[in-house]
C-alpha cells in the first residue's frame, strides 16, 4: 500500500493530523504533508481513518 496526497485538493481541515499525527503534518500554508518516515506507516489503521475523515478526499491509499 502507499499514500498519495492531493495537495491541490487539501483545504487544511487537519483531520489527517488529528487521526494519524505520527504520519501527517501540515506545511506553512496548512496543506497536508507526510512526516519523515510517515510513508512507511501506510498500513497503520490510523492512516485509513485519516483518509476516510478527510472532508475533500485529499488522501488516497493505494
Amino acid at each position: 500500500m502507499g499514500i498519495e496526497l492531493d495537495t491541490g485538493r487539501c483545504i487544511g481541515a487537519a483531520m489527517c493530523v488529528l487521526h494519524a499525527p505520527a504520519v501527517f503534518t501540515q506545511d506553512e500554508g496548512g496543506v497536508v504533508a507526510l512526516l519523515p518516515g510517515g510513508a512507511v506507516r501506510d498500513e497503520d489503521p490510523e492512516v485509513e481513518e485519516a483518509a476516510q475523515a478527510c472532508p475533500v478526499q485529499a488522501i488516497e491509499l493505494r
